[in-house]
């Protein structure tokens, strides 16, 4: 994808992603993670073309504890899903991805069965290395998977700390794995993720596991009444599944299938949509004002010198910031 795209180009790369064809979604996400200024403005008049189409898909954001069975529990609910005829995206968020080439990409080897649905989409996060950057991407995606008709969007928070909070701040349903046995794991959440989930499901609940998982799961209820939900009228349950025999993954979609019912005849739905709009659109317009300081020869070689003065004591945070301000409003 070299040379600029026309008007015509976009509206017939529109059709042909509204018709479902694969390579014209697989096109479109590259485009959209572009960063030539010419691609950008293509993918921004593709996402305006293409708006009327989205919104309609189940958005579920999934988190966990590295093994914790995300891959196989994706591969579960997706695979159910395709079954009844539903078309997946699965997307993930990686803000560490450049460095480590992100876990989805060995995750799409894992999902074999998966990723050779042709009901099923998978695609890595674009190896962005800042959050903001991986966050936004991933938003646009979901609306391509939207247009091309894929009516329930997973998207994965394989990171750490605040990926977390972009995947809940773009999905309507935000679940939680647990292992059996929540212990240490559990005070760790209670001040964090679990205040996000609007469901926590603990895997591996077979086999000698079982026991313990319905002992974590009260000890997660337990901590939920501790916090006040996110939602007004929704109370977060507390499941036991597994993932590796189907166990409880029906009830987990019939779980997501509720909190959507209930979000809609509240407008709630339509809130957080528009309150996620919003936000998406303050996430790349700080990714546009910060990119000269990432792609400005000049400035990517004064920076060093300027933050070593900062940390040594010679200069001001102060005036580093209107010095870097200056030469930004020179170039």
């Amino acid at each position: 994808m070299t040379a600029p795209m026309s008007k015509a180009d976009i509206e017939q790369t529109a059709r042909a992603l509204r018709s479902g064809q694969r390579v014209a979604l697989s096109r479109a996400i590259t485009l959209i993670e572009s960063k030539r200024a010419d691609h950008r403005h293509a993918a921004a008049t593709l996402t305006q073309e293409l708006l009327k189409d989205t919104g309609k898909a189940v958005r579920v954001g999934i988190t966990g504890a590295p093994g914790v069975g995300k891959s196989t529990m994706i591969e579960a609910l997706g695979s159910m899903l395709t079954a009844q005829n539903r078309k997946v995206a699965v997307l993930a968020v990686d803000p560490s991805s450049r460095r480590t080439g992100g876990s989805i990409l060995a995750d799409k080897t894992r999902m074999a069965k998966l990723a050779n649905d042709e009901r099923a989409f998978i695609r890595p996060s674009p190896a962005s290395g800042t959050l903001g950057g991986v966050a936004a991407r991933t938003r646009e995606t979901m609306l391509l998977c939207e247009a091309a008709g894929y009516d329930v969007i997973l998207v994965e928070t394989v990171g750490v700390g605040q990926s977390e909070v972009a995947v809940a701040d773009m999905t309507d349903f935000f679940l939680v794995l647990a292992l059996p046995g929540a212990g240490d794991e559990l005070q760790a959440l209670k001040k964090g993720v679990v205040e996000l989930a609007d469901m926590i499901a603990v895997n591996k609940a077979d086999g000698d596991n079982v026991a313990r998982a319905k002992l974590a799961a009260a000890e997660y209820s337990a901590a939920l009444h501790i916090l006040s939900s996110r939602l007004p009228n929704w109370s977060p349950p507390v499941i036991t599944c597994s993932a590796l025999s189907g166990d409880g993954v029906p009830q987990l979609w019939a779980h997501i299938l509720d909190h959507r019912e209930k979000l809609t005849a509240s407008s709630e739905l339509k809130a957080r949509r528009g309150d996620q709009q919003v936000k998406w659109m303050w996430t790349m317009l700080e990714e546009r004002l910060f990119e000269p300081l990432r792609s400005d020869r000049a400035l990517k070689a004064a920076l060093p010198r300027i933050e070593a003065d900062v940390a040594a004591g010679r200069l001001a945070p102060a005036t580093a910031v209107e010095q870097v301000a200056a030469m930004l409003a020179k170039d």
